[in-house]
């Protein structure tokens, strides 16, 4: 039975006092579990393959399996989220996040732990698009949204630049299943805490969910962010099981938007890519992420194997570009009442590659403050684009579109992620293989399989020895540093192609009175607006109870 809670019920929440903060709280908290769990296996690959023996297939499954999934139900479940309220889809994410967890923790299996990740794909996909829809519900006014997305935004970040940390300590200090252990109490603790805090909103409810066309969605996004993945790997476009998901998935998600068009009552209101600022953030969002995790990619790879860090100490070498994302969150709203949309964004684009050329003088030694000085940089500058792009995306959105803009913004995000490693990944390889296709003492063969990866080069170095194996070993380091270089340079240019295109966005921040009211009262349906209190409006959120 399905009823709406009186004004004295438990779980009515009151947004316009202190309340909505806590939820911002619960909100970030979800969110910090799921990018974290996003990057904290990286560094306990190793770990993995010595326990369970996987093959290279199952191998790229476990990494890949969570980021796939994920990527693939994001607009199935952000649009789900508009029709049966939020809250409720975020509470299943939750409970499917913890079980997913506990079954990789004691996975003895590569098959069980593939599921296993793949479960907590799905758990992910639930929970992201909800936190960013709920908090467009519970922030109605524009200038504590734009705070509140600065918080959201740094949570995000931190998540994803921590996990290589806690999963390299807890690897070092522990086994590889206890990278998932910290998830088990939390979502304990936070499925009855969502319950009771959390309120639930709604979208569109008029006509029916577009069942077809959200599976349609699903399958399209999965086919292309693994064929990109896969071309990031391969670098192979006439590999038909690369070409084949690629095109197979574009085509899908090509009759999606036609559909879409041309229901009456559309899952994704295509209308919104109409707007200059809408459209114009989700190509920001896209940009930044391709250039943000190639090079986290190739930077990792550099840390470790050119300078020769533990993972360790590599994720601990990142964490300056972490604190300085946690200050642009922190800032960015305050920049963004100052500057406005455009400039913030072109301002965090340009920023981001003057940080990238400064790292272009890296070279075969350590230089720590170099590194430090572009990392901090780097990350305050693409953190203040990311802001800027999120806010004007949520905020260009209806409150009742707000589940599917979010989808499409952590689509976008995921997207982007895949086509930086395809794209940086393929350049990097471009610039790095001639370098030692011919080195003195080296067999061809040797020199060719060397020119997959400087790991590869290693091992080749290794297995040969003597004076041939030194030879391709310092050839290798070199050629990584050249093909290093022209990559940042090539992501440079990408990065000010983001701050031109940001041009589009408003030019100020727009905050009306009327927007903020009608917002409100479409987030939930059952919005009460109270009487004006300064520069804040009494906003009540009834929870729909089960």
């Amino acid at each position: 039975m399905t009823g709406t809670t009186t004004a004295t019920a438990p779980f009515r929440l009151r947004t316009a006092g202190a309340n909505r903060w806590v939820v911002l709280v619960v909100l970030c908290t979800s969110l910090l579990l799921v990018a974290l769990d996003a990057t904290v296996l990286h560094v306990a690959v190793p770990a993995v393959t010595q326990d369970l023996r996987p093959s290279a297939v199952q191998l790229l499954w476990i990494v890949d399996a969570y980021p796939l999934i994920c990527a693939a139900l994001l607009i199935l479940f952000g649009t789900l989220g508009d029709r049966v309220g939020r809250r409720r889809v975020l509470l299943l994410g939750y409970g499917l996040f913890g079980a997913a967890s506990a079954l990789a923790v004691f996975a003895s299996t590569p098959h069980v732990l593939i599921l296993a990740r793949a479960l907590l794909g799905v758990g992910g996909a639930m929970i992201m698009p909800a936190t960013l829809s709920i908090l467009r519900a519970v922030f109605p006014d524009r200038r504590e949204r734009a705070v509140a997305i600065g918080v959201w935004s740094a949570v995000a970040a931190i998540g994803a630049a921590t996990g290589p940390v806690l999963g390299g300590f807890m690897v070092e200090h522990f086994w590889w299943g206890s990278v998932f252990l910290i998830n088990i109490p939390l979502m304990a603790i936070m499925l009855p805490l969502g319950r009771l805090i959390l309120p639930e909103s709604k979208g569109r409810t008029d006509g029916p969910w577009d069942v077809v066309g959200a599976l349609m969605a699903a399958v399209g996004m999965l086919g292309v962010v693994y064929g990109v993945k896969r071309f990031g790997v391969h670098r192979d476009l006439l590999d038909p099981v690369t070409v084949g998901p690629l095109l197979v998935g574009i085509a899908l998600l090509m009759v999606f938007v036609r559909r879409q068009r041309r229901r009456e009552h559309p899952l994704v209101d295509m209308k919104m890519f109409a707007r200059p600022a809408f459209s114009t953030a989700v190509g920001c969002i896209v940009l930044a992420m391709l250039a943000l995790v190639g090079l986290e990619l190739i930077a990792v790879q550099y840390l470790q194997l050119v300078l020769g860090l533990t993972p360790l100490e590599t994720g601990v070498r990142l964490l300056p570009l972490t604190f300085a994302a946690m200050a642009a969150g922190i800032l960015g709203s305050a920049q963004l009442r100052r500057l406005g949309p455009r400039r913030m964004v072109s301002a965090g684009f340009v920023l981001t590659a003057a940080a990238v050329l400064m790292l272009t003088r890296m070279g075969q030694h350590d230089r720590p403050a170099l590194l430090i000085s572009g990392f901090v940089l780097l990350g305050f500058g693409l953190q203040t684009t990311l802001f800027g792009a999120y806010e004007s995306m949520l905020s260009e959105a209806s409150a009742q579109d707000a589940g599917g803009a979010a989808a499409i913004g952590e689509t976008s995000y995921q997207l982007g992620a895949g086509m930086g490693i395809a794209l940086l990944g393929s350049v990097m390889n471009a610039a790095y293989a001639p370098g030692i296709a011919k080195v003195a003492g080296v067999p061809g063969s040797a020199s060719a399989q060397a020119g997959n990866s400087l790991g590869e080069a290693y091992q080749v170095a290794a297995r040969l020895g003597g004076t041939a194996g030194e030879a391709l070993r310092r050839a290798a380091r070199v050629a990584f540093v050249h093909g290093l270089h022209v990559t940042l340079f090539v992501s440079a240019g990408l990065l000010l192609l983001g701050a031109l295109a940001a041009l589009r966005l408003p030019r100020r921040m727009e905050c009306d009175v009327a927007d903020t009211e009608a917002d409100a009262v479409g987030a939930a349906g059952t919005a009460k607006i109270g009487p004006q209190r300064g520069p804040e409006r009494a906003v009540e959120v009834e929870s729909t109870v089960a």
